[in-house]
């Protein structure tokens, strides 16, 4: 098995199962690949703060991608959820899999530091409004040294959000572009996002419609749900040097394999 730089995004829809992924990736450490796990929980975040009375909405910006409105409330709940429940459940395991692991946010060590958004132009109720609430922010940089440094350790590092903004204070980075932003900095031949959905569908109501391969344009993804930032995410990380990215199922029996053995949609940029 070679060790070249594998980057995983699990999926944190309802039905991606990490158990399956981790029992994967363990597999594949097993065997020599190094491996870089990263995680979202939107399924998570929403149960928490239905459990909390914290009410959730979505931002949709003038290009139609939707992003969670983190609010600081949200922001609150978002880091209850993914640093107390779904990351240690990664690491838990990982770790029953005899695979040493460590879990760190992007406030650990100043891991992901990004910018945060002043304000945020979204259209809410049809009309087009300045949002100044929105503790979120965009990815500038990562510490790859500290990720390689666990890596040639023999450890596998599970990166979580948030981001730390140049005040020193969290902000909600989407799960996504942190991996994209992961895999550009450590030089990452292949990036696998599984989401709840056998890869990109041609009609997301049809699982039968799957593309087996998809050109990333200029153009923003008119894509429903949170498949449009994926596909954003990927643009980046093939922009910045990354060989391979693949969207693929995370609900089935060993996704990562199957997904670097063919499953899936191979994502690549499109001819200028």
């Amino acid at each position: 098995m070679t060790d070249e730089l594998l980057v995983v995004k699990i999926g944190g829809a309802a039905g991606v199962d990490p158990s399956r992924v981790c029992t994967d990736v363990a597999a594949l450490v097993h065997r020599g690949r190094r491996i870089v796990l990263t995680h979202g929980g939107s399924a998570s975040v929403d149960e928490l703060a239905g459990a909390l009375g914290v009410p959730q909405r979505e931002l949709l910006s003038a290009s139609g991608v939707r992003t969670r409105h983190t609010d600081p409330a949200t922001l609150r709940v978002l880091q209850l959820a993914l640093l107390g429940e779904v990351r240690p459940a990664v690491l838990g395991e990982l770790g029953r899999a005899g695979i040493r692991a460590v879990g760190l946010s992007g406030l650990d060590a100043n891991l992901l530091r990004a910018e945060r958004r002043a304000a945020i132009r979204a259209i809410i109720d049809g009309r087009r409004v300045l949002v100044r609430d929105d503790h979120s922010g965009r990815i500038t940089s990562v510490d790859g040294g500290l990720l390689r440094l666990l890596l040639d350790d023999g450890v596998t590092p599970v990166v979580s959000p948030p981001a730390v903004a140049e005040d020193g204070r969290p902000v909600n980075a989407n799960a996504d572009r942190i991996a994209a932003a992961v895999a550009v900095e450590l030089k990452a031949r292949t990036l696998v996002f599984l989401t709840a959905a056998p890869g990109l569908l041609a009609d997301p109501a049809d699982p039968a419609s799957l593309l087996a391969e998809h050109a990333l344009g200029d153009e923003t993804p008119k894509m429903g749900g949170g498949m449009g930032v994926k596909l954003i995410a990927a643009r980046e990380a093939l922009r910045g040097g990354v060989e391979t990215v693949i969207i693929a199922d995370g609900r089935t029996e060993d996704p990562v394999t199957r997904a670097l053995d063919g499953g899936g949609t191979r994502l690549r940029l499109a001819k200028a």
